[in-house]
């Protein structure tokens, strides 16, 4: 044991919502089994946390006894939204990241208990060069689904040419056969988005070097996808990266991720379910940076009023005005809308019955942990894929599906929550969904899975 609290581990993530939860949770997991780590942030997500970048947010305090530094992605007061386009942010992140990251490592080293190893969130590609140049270990992390980072790959490698064959089959190693529109958003409208398209291929420019690839998902659940990219690359899965109370509830302390740029409205949420049935709640939640267009929202209220079921709805704050003059009010017998809330807890709770979702990886995986049938309402990025995954590989949900223009309307939605909350369908789904969340908490209970390939991690570590 002596050994095992010498190594110490650097955790470094992209500065957003849906990256903080998985890497904060994987660091909480290494520190219980022994390791020292240290949570790296920017300056500027440091400053959101403690209220000074209009988050309202938590203080930091509130995650154990993980060490907790910074480095600045050159913009310190408001991060990307101080940059004059996407472009220059991830440019200058690049350059000034990896400065300020090199100098906190030199400072660690000096520190009595210098760093091991690095994990890095993969699409900072740049931290592994700079964990090379200081000669400590560095371990990507992978927070989508194996099957997107993938495809991904093959895309990077040449493998899948880009732009797709509208309609054609896409065959690829690993995965089931898929239309264009079951790839992520960057590779089937290839011009979309081009800084984030680089940004994503770039995760590969140098992946070579990792010691180790990290996978926020589990064997059992994509176990085609993973045995074919463990032969490129020393990949492992550690996932799903969920709170221990929600899972194996080996920490009684673990019950929230711990660090949250949104305020959620908890009390609120948790009286409202507390006086629903059991599993007549549709809950409704499109993450924390999806935007809807008013055309999408306005059918999504319409396919949700005509369910005639009670849902909870989050809505945040800087999407609100899109809602039609006077909704909340009309609905209020059936509907309460939050800016956001404290999703684990309402996932767990037994009035919800299901779960309209955009689909991101944390949602979908949060979902599966606590055996929650979905209606995937994919926006962009991975989030097609995934729906793939959730309707016809896992059949844990369904896939509302869209019109021509590219709109889910409202009564595909009713539709789909009705079939889910009282149709035949939707108990052959509930059977499924208790499947893979048993399948979960196996995967991260004492030599599961991913628990095997984190002592694993470890082990080397300690070794070196």
């Amino acid at each position: 044991m002596e050994m095992r609290e010498k190594s110490h581990c650097l955790v470094l993530f992209y500065p957003s919502q849906g990256h903080i939860n998985p890497l904060l949770q994987f660091s909480k997991r290494l520190e219980h089994k022994g390791l020292k780590v240290t949570f790296i942030t920017t300056r500027s997500v440091l400053k959101a946390m403690h209220g000074g970048g209009g988050g309202g947010g938590q203080s930091p305090s509130s995650f154990s006894s993980i060490a907790l530094e910074t480095i600045s992605d050159g913009y310190d007061e408001g991060g990307a939204s101080q940059a004059e386009s996407i472009e220059a942010y991830l440019d200058r992140f690049r350059e000034i990241g990896s400065q300020t990251l090199a100098e906190l490592i030199e400072e660690i080293s000096g520190s009595g208990h210098p760093a091991d190893c690095l994990v890095y969130d993969s699409c900072m590609s740049w931290a592994l060069d700079v964990a090379k140049r200081v000669g400590i270990a560095g371990a990507a992390f992978f927070t989508f689904s194996c099957a997107v980072t993938n495809i991904y790959s093959l895309v990077q490698n040449g493998l899948l040419k880009v732009p797709l064959n509208p309609g054609s089959e896409i065959l690829l190693p690993g995965l089931p056969p898929l239309q264009p529109s079951d790839t992520p958003s960057f590779v089937y409208d290839s011009g979309s988005y081009p800084a984030f398209f680089k940004l994503i291929l770039d995760q590969f420019s140098n992946l070579d070097k990792a010691d180790w690839v990290l996978c926020n998902t589990f064997h059992e659940l994509e176990q085609e996808a993973v045995d074919w990219m463990a032969k490129f690359w020393p990949l492992r899965t550690i996932g799903p990266t969920i709170p221990s109370m929600y899972l194996d509830k080996g920490h009684e302390e673990d019950k929230e991720y711990g660090l949250s740029l949104l305020n959620p409205n908890s009390d609120a949420c948790m009286k409202w379910l507390n006086a629903k049935p059991k599993g007549s709640v549709a809950y409704v939640s499109f993450g924390s940076v999806a935007k809807l267009g008013e055309e999408k929202m306005e059918e999504l209220c319409l396919g949700l009023r005509r369910s005639k079921c009670y849902f909870l709805w989050v809505v945040r704050a800087s999407e609100s005005a899109k809602l039609p003059k006077g909704f909340a009010e009309e609905t209020s017998e059936k509907c309460l809308v939050v800016s956001w809330c404290p999703q684990l807890e309402v996932l767990a709770h037994e009035a919800v019955g299901c779960f309209v979702t955009h689909c991101g990886w944390n949602s979908t995986l949060e979902a599966l942990s606590l055996g929650v049938p979905m209606v995937a309402v994919p926006q962009w990025v991975d989030q097609g894929t995934n729906a793939k995954f959730i309707m016809d590989v896992w059949k844990i949900g369904l896939k509302a599906q869209a019109d021509e223009k590219g709109i889910v309307r409202g009564e595909e939605i009713a539709h789909c929550v009705r079939e889910i909350l009282e149709g035949e369908r939707g108990k052959e789904i509930r059977k499924n969904a208790l499947k893979w969340k048993a399948l979960a908490k196996s995967a991260v209970d004492e030599g599961g899975s991913s628990d095997k390939n984190i002592d694993e991690f470890i082990a080397k570590l300690v070794q070196n």
